[in-house]
């Protein structure tokens, strides 16, 4: 997707929430502002957005001298919706269930202009969860399930996307479950995977490589995940990102992209209202 005016407007939000995160909201307009200069050059260069998001992300962080601004956010996400399961998950017994429960998660984003995270998040996916999907492709994406490549996003969202995994580990599908490969905005690590033991859950835990990449570079993937592409019957691909990433490329196994459209581009392109969830599956 090309970077529009008001993804530009959006991407250096994100700069900007950096930097409040940070504890330095006074480096705001200087850090913005380097960032801003970066944009225009990579946006004239047709730069995939994916890839501009992850290169602001690195220089916003560089010029803050924090490793990670969102650790705690992270962390108090993944605190919430571990409190929510303790609801909402009796409630899960389908495939459909456990897809619109991951994807709900989803919501869990800090990098997109305009969007709230529902402060009390039971209540949201209350209302949410009987919402249930815009577009559903739940029943082909089940007669998919034997070697699946499982890519996440947020952290809080991978929560929700255990409870979805372990429910494709006990229909038999054999997971290889992707996170990020270093900290980017609130997606997930390996640190957090392993916090809630995804590692004894999949058939191999890795990541999408890149260091601080948001989406998947491909060219850039580490030999494991290669090789679990490689024999998939599906991959799932969590959020946003992720669908800008892989929707570009030819060549995959079917992709079922697993999102809730939380800005106006990205619904446009689904032809979903914005807050739809989308379960989509792309051959």
């Amino acid at each position: 997707m090309p970077v529009t005016d008001e993804c530009f407007d959006c991407l250096i939000s994100r700069v900007v929430h950096s930097c409040v995160l940070a504890g330095r909201s006074d480096d705001a307009p200087r850090v913005s502002a380097i960032c801003a200069a970066r944009l225009t050059e990579l946006r004239d260069r047709h730069v995939p957005q994916p890839v501009v998001a992850s290169e602001l992300h690195r220089l916003a962080v560089r010029e803050l001298g924090v490793h990670d601004p969102y650790a705690e956010v992270k962390a108090a996400s993944t605190r919430t919706v571990l409190e929510a399961c303790r609801v909402v998950r009796p409630r899960l017994s389908t495939l459909r269930d456990f897809v619109t429960a991951s994807i709900i998660g989803n919501t869990f984003d800090h990098g997109v202009k305009g969007h709230e995270i529902a402060t009390d998040f039971t209540a949201f996916f209350e209302d949410e969860f009987a919402r249930g999907l815009a577009i559903d492709d739940c029943d082909e994406i089940e007669e998919r399930l034997g070697h699946v490549v499982y890519i996440t996003d947020n952290c809080g969202e991978i929560v929700l996307d255990r409870l979805l995994i372990e429910y494709l580990t006990e229909h038999g599908a054999r997971v290889t479950v992707a996170v990020r490969d270093g900290p980017v905005l609130n997606d997930a690590t390996l640190e957090d995977a392993r916090a809630l033991r995804l590692d004894r859950l999949a058939e191999c835990l890795t990541t999408t490589g890149g260091g601080s990449e948001i989406g998947v570079p491909l060219d850039r993937i580490p030999p494991d995940l290669a090789e679990a592409i490689e024999r998939a019957d599906l991959i799932v691909a969590k959020g946003m990102a992720n669908y800008e990433s892989l929707s570009e490329y030819g060549g995959l196994p079917p992709v079922a992209f697993l999102l809730a459209a939380k800005c106006r581009p990205i619904a446009a392109r689904l032809g979903v209202s914005v807050g739809e969830k989308v379960a989509l599956l792309r051959f």
